[in-house]
């Protein structure tokens, strides 16, 4: 795969799930119209969209049309916009810029930015939960995929590694406590990604799952590491 054609695909994905979310979200005009336009500021304020694309991807790899996957590519992405709300409050990393515009607490409040963090974590469970999207899956299966996202946003996965990084500051972490921090606070939502598309598979092969579960570990732990070092 040449850098030309990821660019176009990191592209294709954005394009598909913006859509996507700007009709799954509440409309800024129906009551509380603050908290609704604030979410739309937040979630619908750019971003690379990496755990949408790999949601399409790995559905694609596995011969499911990329139409189909725009529940799941829209659940992992309002639950990572919820998670930029929260961590940029002025309680945990207190940033005043997200993706070139001023905070959902600074464009708003810091009352208004909790209540859009707690909103946009339901909203990506009711998406999960609604019979009437395009995916067709059985009851179990939209269950575990629910479950999944779940885990993968708690205190076993995303809550648990912010904690874990709250903890450990102005502490030097040995490499192996480092990992466990970046797979719980960035891989764990990387890896229910790629998960969330694998379900949609029937009998699909424990080895082929591995494979793909290892790929998306090990894109966590990069994507996660590059930030890092771009931080510093």
């Amino acid at each position: 795969m040449n850098e030309q054609y990821l660019q176009d695909y990191l592209s294709f994905s954005a394009r598909r799930v913006n859509n996507a979310l700007e009709h799954c979200m509440p409309r800024e005009t129906l009551l509380p119209q603050k908290l609704h336009t604030a979410m739309r500021y937040t979630a619908l304020n750019g971003g690379k969209r990496i755990r949408a694309c790999l949601v399409y991807a790995t559905g694609q790899a596995l011969g499911l049309p990329v139409e189909k996957l725009n529940m799941p590519a829209c659940a992992v992405e309002l639950i990572h916009a919820y998670s930029l709300v929260h961590d940029d409050l002025p309680a945990m990393d207190d940033d005043d810029l997200r993706r070139g515009k001023a905070s959902c607490h600074k464009a708003y409040d810091e009352a208004t930015a909790i209540l859009v963090g707690d909103a946009l974590q339901t909203l990506a469970f009711q998406i999960m939960a609604d019979t009437q999207c395009d995916l067709p899956v059985e009851p179990s299966v939209r269950l575990e995929m629910i479950k999944t996202l779940a885990i993968a946003s708690g205190s076993r996965g995303m809550a648990g590694g912010q904690s874990i990084d709250l903890d450990a500051a102005g502490q030097s972490l040995t490499l192996a406590e480092l990992e466990n921090m970046h797979i719980h606070k960035t891989g764990a939502l990387i890896r229910a990604s790629v998960k969330l598309s694998t379900l949609c598979i029937d009998d699909l092969p424990k080895q082929t799952f591995k494979k793909l579960d290892h790929y998306a570990k090990c894109i966590g732990l990069a994507f996660q590491v590059r930030d890092d070092i771009l931080d510093v």
